[in-house]
This record gives structure tokens, sequence and C-alpha cells, in this order.
């Protein structure tokens, strides 16, 4: 029996080398079964079809929910956190949805305010300008990479001479949180 032809997909953002992403349908045989990425006890059920973005002209997005039991790890590496040697130098309340540097009460754009918070409660971990437009503005936001730039540039200012260093550029990558010192 032959297979049936399909056709593959050009995803509009180039790679490094110019070269285009391509997709492409497979078949069940040549996918790996999705328990095999899960860690132990963990499950996956299929995501809502309205939490999963939708583009005109496109079939539908397939996602699913990892559900991990809460006395294990998460299935990803967390960075250690440091020792502390005292009150974090930039605090984060989610509650009251305030932000401080060294003391200093931050005012922040609610954008600006998420993004910040996202940075520092992953420090050390580097996020992609698609994992944060992702992450902070949602599935349906219309944009590019420089939305991201942007936002960094006005934390930065915001955050001061003094702390700016603390939200690094990763060259080719994106941006990470790195918690200042007090030195």
């Amino acid at each position: 029996m032959a297979t049936p032809s399909v056709p593959t997909s050009t995803l509009p953002t180039p790679s490094e080398n110019g070269a285009r992403h391509r997709l492409r349908a497979v078949g069940p045989d040549e996918v790996p079964h999705v328990a095999e990425f899960l860690p132990p006890g963990a499950t996956w059920l299929p995501a809502p079809q309205h939490t999963l973005p939708t583009l005109p002209g496109r079939p539908p997005m397939v996602g699913y929910l990892v559900l991990v039991p809460a006395d294990q790890h998460p299935p990803f590496p967390v960075a250690p956190a440091p020792a502390e040697t005292g009150a974090p130098l930039v605090r984060i309340d989610t509650v009251q949805r305030t932000a401080e540097v060294n003391g200093r009460e931050l005012d922040l754009t609610y954008l600006e305010f998420e993004l910040l918070a996202h940075l520092v409660q992953h420090p050390h971990r580097v996020h992609t300008r698609d994992q944060l437009v992702t992450t902070v503005w949602g599935y349906g936001h219309v944009g590019d990479g420089r939305t991201v730039d942007v936002h960094i540039a006005r934390l930065r200012r915001k955050l001061g001479a003094e702390f700016r260093g603390a939200i690094q550029t990763v060259r080719r990558v994106g941006y990470k949180y790195t918690p200042p010192t007090g030195d």
C-alpha cells in the first residue's frame, strides 16, 4: 500500500542559516509515544481546544497538559536557588502587583510588571524572545521579538544604573535574570 503524499508547510521565520523550517505530517508509527517523555507517575491529557491558538487558514493546533504529582520534582531541571544572605534586592509582590528594587518601588506598566515577575520567578534561566512573548503576552499576541527587546530596555531603565545588569542579554538567544548581590 502506498503512503499518501502529505504537503509540507513552511514556517514564516527563517532559521539562523537562512533556511526555512519545514513541518510535515507523520504517521502514528513514526511518532514516539508521549509516555516515553514523561517522568514516572505523570499523566497527560489533551488540552482543551479553546485554550490553543488558532491561525486563519491553518489546521487547528494540538496541545497536551502534563500532570505531575505534587510530591515529585518537575520534569525539567530547575536552577538552584542562591543562598539567601538577606532580603532580595529586587522584590515582586504578585498579590499587590508591586515591584521594588533595593526598597524603592518601581512604576511599571502591566506588561513590564508581568515580564519582570516572570524573569524574577525563574532566576538564571535563559528565556528566548518567543518564550517570553508566549508566556507574558499570551498566545494571541501578534508581534515579534523586538517587542520583548523594547520592554526589556524600559525595565532596565526603570531598574536604574545599579541594577540594570540583573537582566542580562544572552546573544542570539534571549534574556535571563541574575539576582543582584548586595555587594
